[in-house]
């Protein structure tokens, strides 16, 4: 069959109002993703990808306590057996470091390493040395924000724990810690044979001992593994490999793209409506012309083919345009993520994305507009003597049809997320969200149909929206899920935000004193000058409940592992001021008849639900090496802010009095003093960690407040492809919008009356869509605090009101702003056009 290419260029041309939106359309789908794709490729390449440099070595063996003798023995026989290459240990900790000048004090992150770490990655220097030739004894390498807080210089004197260290370098990039999103202290690397002199760690000190090996022969990897894992400690050392070992820099991003990735399909779904509305608009007002066009003896192939050939080459300028969108996009991407990731590890749009981005966007055209195409069958020759067009039943081809191109965008979902069981979850999902969304769109036009409305212009508004061919539904549902979801993010993010930084309480703790060791409990009260409580930390593991390890197991994926993390217990006979005892009691403990008090435990309510513990229930903990069973006796719950110290399980003091522990204190104080009394602690006690709770909120709320940002500016695109319908609407309905306006005026009515009824039209369009918008944002919001965040709802109903107020003004002047031409249409230009005809 021959193309006939001048046919193609005149339909092009005719119909360039709505082309366009369905170009934009194309290009919107795609935006997003191709950029987000691209990132995803930088951060894998620059952050993520390299699992040996982002560990350090081949095999990870990681503890909160010293290495067991057994560990290290086994570690050293694989280096004899030259199966290990080479091996070093680290020790990584948080303290408080000080300007031996001006005693200006900073919470800071130490890693103390041995010579020739990292085994794998590098520690780039501003000096351009090695790590291993400026880290010497008596020396400290530190980040550059440490220098610029505390006023330092390389060659500086910096006081950490009991030792005057000199600074001989500044880190400029390691493969360990690429980025310091959530690294609350800056670096400081000191060496390891001068632990002993700089005297923190102390018994109880919190301190992350790591052994870092480098395999010879990696096929020997697993083995080597197995062989470390049999000597290690159950419960208390953990031997990973580069490929299984967890790295919560890599589960930050993956969560972050995971959830921009969810949003941006979430906007290609909403454009490909807008897409499959505009062109089914197209098509509808070419009805008649194709009509004429078969009666002239074109067959049904011609429209078909020269169709799809008209719709491929919008797709093509579409992807083109998208692909050009998303290089702008992916251009602003160090600004939107800076501070989170180094803008040189962000570059341009690579081939491989510009040709991922002509596949999605062809994939996109071709499941979108498989069904506006497929009408074509209905236009007949004697639609030139209809109004309307007879429509055909639907046959098996057409829901075939429908049910391949789910699976094909299944599919693409799919690949896009990387997960099967999420991909599937998403379009169930963000069906039935707008399967909901259309539903009571639908059920709000019926109840709109019914009212016996006395205003003329707004009863005529009325039924221009319900006139046959308008877009409404799509536009409802469209704009609706759009503005849920932002709000949603919004009373999520303000709810969040609300309960840990903003609502921080007038006399809370905004001041803790961590790993005060038990002799320096006198000591420490003095200097505090205030009556202070001072709780016991015991360092333990929950091994099993009622025996049974294997049912905690099972709950790890439900509780993202909580419970097989290290716990901090305490011990004390009497409930703090904020605890009350919801099962049990009356006290903390049952008691035996005769005065003392069994071995048992009182749990708090959240940590009873995590693991489905009741009375009665027996707890197997290791403390330290050292194996302990509880009864449950009681459970308590709190009535204050997580802000206040709280301990999920607390046992009489006579069971863990002599246990190894470590002292906390939790004190307010007032902001302008918070730095002196830091100053005295550390001179004094340079073991003790003081950490500013105040300042720490506040650096989680500009993260929070950046990470926010960036949703907004995936999610805006969303917004965009509701405004297009609305265009799209406008532009399908223009000949019955311009016979309604003639007929108003040859019957009398003005122009202002015209464009008061078209006022109306897109108010209650803009208002229906901003009230679905709410109500699924404020359940969906209430549902995610309530049940997953567990913490008050509040529904920021002045929130919600400007967003009502913003879509209806948006929808208002969209919709007025493109019917500008119908309202001024003289009648009798219309009408002779019509007789012509």
């Amino acid at each position: 069959m021959i193309i006939h290419w001048r046919f193609l260029w005149r339909e092009m041309l005719a119909a360039r109002r709505q082309a366009s939106i369905f170009i934009l359309c194309v290009a919107l789908s795609i935006t997003s993703l191709v950029a987000l794709n691209s990132f995803r490729s930088d951060v894998f390449r620059s952050i993520t990808g390299d699992a040996r440099g982002l560990h350090g070595g081949d095999l990870i063996v990681r503890s909160h306590y010293d290495l067991s003798p057994g560990l290290l023995a086994a570690a050293e026989a694989l280096e004899r057996q030259q199966v290990v290459k080479d091996r070093l240990r680290t020790w990584e900790f948080y303290t408080v470091v000080r300007h031996t000048a001006t005693q200006e004090t900073l919470f800071a992150n130490i890693l103390a390493v041995q010579p020739g770490y990292p085994l794998y990655g590098e520690v780039k220097l501003a000096s351009g040395d090695p790590l291993a030739r400026r880290l010497v004894p008596g020396s400290a390498i530190v980040a550059v924000n440490l220098l610029d807080r505390l006023g330092l210089k390389v060659g500086d004197s910096l006081s950490v724990g009991s030792m005057v260290l000199t600074i001989a370098d500044v880190v400029v990039r390691e493969s360990t810690r690429p980025v310091d999103v959530f690294n609350f202290g800056p670096r400081v690397f000191v060496a390891a044979a001068d632990l002993k002199a700089i005297n923190l760690i102390q018994p109880g000190s919190r301190v992350r001992y790591q052994l870092l090996l480098k395999i010879a022969d990696g096929n020997q990897l697993e083995a080597a593994a197995a062989t470390l894992e049999q000597a290690t400690l159950a419960d208390q050392e953990r031997v990973s490999t580069y490929r299984n070992a967890r790295s919560g820099l890599k589960r930050f991003f993956d969560n972050l793209l995971f959830f921009l990735s969810l949003i941006s399909i979430f906007t290609l779904l909403l454009a490909g409506i807008g897409m499959q509305s505009s062109l089914a608009a197209l098509l509808r007002e070419k009805d008649r012309s194709l009509a004429i066009i078969k009666a002239l003896g074109a067959t049904q192939r011609f429209l078909v083919v020269h169709s799809m050939l008209l719709v491929l080459l919008y797709g093509l300028v579409g992807s083109l345009l998208g692909i050009g969108a998303g290089v702008v996009l992916k251009s602003f991407m160090p600004l939107l993520f800076a501070g989170i990731i180094p803008a040189e590890n962000i570059v341009g749009l690579g081939l491989a994305d510009i040709a991922e981005g002509m596949i999605l966007g062809f994939v996109v055209v071709v499941f979108f507009t498989f069904l506006p195409l497929y009408r074509l069958r209905e236009v007949k020759p004697n639609a030139i003597f209809r109004s309307e067009s007879n429509r055909m039943p639907k046959g098996a081809v057409y829901y075939l049809a429908i049910a391949a191109g789910f699976l094909l965008l299944t599919l693409l979902v799919i690949h896009q997320l990387d997960d099967l069981k999420t991909g599937i979850a998403f379009m169930v999902g963000s069906t039935a969200l707008i399967g909901v969304v259309g539903v009571l769109a639908n059920l709000l036009l019926r109840l709109l149909a019914r009212l016996n409305i006395r205003r003329l212009p707004i009863r005529q508004a009325v039924r221009s929206l319900l006139r046959p061919g308008n877009s409404t539904q799509p536009v409802l549902v469209t704009l609706a899920s759009a503005l849920s979801v932002l709000l949603a993010i919004f009373l999520v993010e303000h709810n969040l935000r609300a309960t840990f930084i903003e609502s921080y309480p007038a006399d809370a703790p905004n001041l803790f004193l961590v790993d005060i060791q038990p002799g320096q409990r006198q000591g420490v009260l003095d200097l505090i000058g205030q009556e202070v409580e001072l709780y016991p930390v015991v360092r333990a593991r929950l091994k099993a409940i009622n025996g049974l390890d294997g049912d905690r197991r099972e709950r790890r994926g439900r509780f993202s592992d909580s419970l097989t993390r290290e716990f901090s217990l305490t011990y004390r006979n009497q409930l703090l001021d904020d605890e009350v005892v919801i099962a049990g009691g009356p006290g903390l403990y049952r008691r035996a008849a005769d005065g003392p008090i069994p071995l048992q435990v009182s749990i708090l309510d959240t940590v009873a639900e995590m693991g489905d513990m009741e009375l009665g229930d027996i707890l197997h903990f290791n403390i330290q090496g050292v194996e302990l069973k509880a009864e449950v006796t009681s459970i308590r719950s709190r009535n204050k802010s997580k802000l206040y110290p709280f301990f999920y399980f607390v046992f009489p003091t006579e069971y863990l009095a002599k246990a190894p522990q470590t002292l906390f204190a939790a004190i307010h104080v007032e902001q302008a003093k918070i730095a002196e009394l830091e100053n005295r602690v550390v001179a004094d006690y340079p073991n003790i960690s003081t950490i500013n709770l105040a300042e720490t909120a506040a650096e989680l709320g500009l993260v929070m407040a950046k990470l926010v940002g960036i949703v907004n500016v995936f999610a805006g695109f969303s917004i965009l492809a509701g405004t297009l319908i609305i265009v799209s609407s406008v532009l399908a309905t223009r000949l019955a919008r311009m016979r309604e306006a003639v007929y108003y005026k040859v019957l009398g009515g003005t122009s202002s009356f015209v464009f008061s009824v078209f006022f109306y039209e897109n108010l209650l369009l803009g208002l229906l869509s901003s009230l679905l918008a709410v109500l699924l944002a404020q359940a969906g919001s209430w549902a995610l605090c309530s049940f997953v965040f567990e913490i008050a709802f509040r529904p920021y109903w002045t929130a919600a009101i400007m967003l009502i107020g913003l879509t209806i003004a948006l929808v208002v002047a969209v919709g007025l702003f493109s019917s500008i031409k119908i309202i001024r249409q003289k009648p009798i230009v219309f009408l002779r056009e019509q007789n012509n005809e």
